[in-house]
């Protein structure tokens, strides 16, 4: 296999998004234990949220190739470093591990797991470009690995674990409002419908900065309510500065570039708050 193959793959991967995706199934395990999970939890709740995720993006690739041929050429597979056939082949494997790591969890888990790939695979194929109701579905979806969590260490109804549900859910919906004013070249040559181009990039992107603003005034409330302690309070910290910082930059953004780049900095600062929380629990 070539380096420029292996590269390629790994970029298909984003591994970036599926890693975020696994630390939220662990921080919704120790949102709704009060406390560590255990090794097995931990490794199958975080395997199955990162295989599935994987396995969306890389199927979202396929799909989109004539987008990204306008959008990223510089893309896997727009790019030619990995066919569309190889990557639907990869996109096999990597579902079984992520719904088989789900299975181990109990049916309930898996269960779950097919609806949120079902989820993904309907977005990817039929509702990427129908606006609001797609960027609905991919928020859901990523809201969901906060349930799964729950659901993992045996408590899908923690309220805590849905108070960070609907966090998650507000984050990615404004992401994915705000990807769309950046991909409105290649969108329009689709006949997407997405805010952007109803409303144009500046609507979109004040919708965005409107629903980070609203997670922004929830992030602080399991702090007033007392029913999280110091962990909870350095992990908003580092991502409610990071929020602020990056929307004033996404709001100011001239083109797409800079547009992604805030757009990457509220998703990677988030992250790292929920980095910061889960170690928090080691060292505090």
């Amino acid at each position: 296999m070539s380096k420029n193959k292996i590269i390629g793959i790994i970029h298909i991967f984003r591994p970036e998004l599926p890693f975020a995706a696994g630390v939220t199934v662990l921080m919704g395990e120790m949102v709704a234990l009060g406390g560590l999970p255990s090794v097995r939890q931990a490794s199958l709740g975080f395997a199955c949220a990162f295989l599935l995720s994987a396995s969306a993006l890389i199927l979202n690739d396929v799909f989109d190739l004539e987008v990204d041929r306008v959008n990223a050429p510089e893309r896997p597979i727009p790019s030619g470093a990995v066919s569309a056939r190889e990557a639907i082949g990869l996109s096999v494997p990597v579902t079984l591990g992520g719904l088989a790591a789900a299975l181990a969890m109990g049916p309930s888990a898996l269960v779950f797991g097919v609806v949120i790939w079902f989820i993904g695979f309907l977005y990817n194929w039929k509702f990427k470009r129908s606006g609001l109701s797609g960027n609905l579905m991919v928020a859901t979806s990523v809201a969901a690995c906060f349930v799964l969590g729950g659901m993992a260490v045996g408590d899908p109804t923690n309220r805590l674990v849905w108070l960070m549900a609907l966090g998650a859910f507000l984050i990615d919906l404004a992401e994915e409002i705000a990807g769309d004013a950046m991909d409105m070249e290649g969108d329009k040559l689709l006949g997407s419908r997405s805010l952007a181009l109803q409303f144009g990039r500046t609507t979109a992107l004040r919708v965005s900065a409107g629903l980070f603003a609203l997670l922004l005034v929830l992030s602080p409330l399991p702090l007033i309510f007392g029913w999280m302690g110091i962990q909870y309070m350095l992990a908003i910290l580092v991502a409610d500065v990071a929020l602020v910082y990056f929307t004033v930059k996404l709001l100011s953004s001239q083109n797409s570039k800079e547009g992604t780049y805030a757009m990457r900095g509220i998703y990677l600062g988030f992250t790292a708050g929920m980095l910061v929380y889960i170690l928090g629990h080691f060292l505090l």
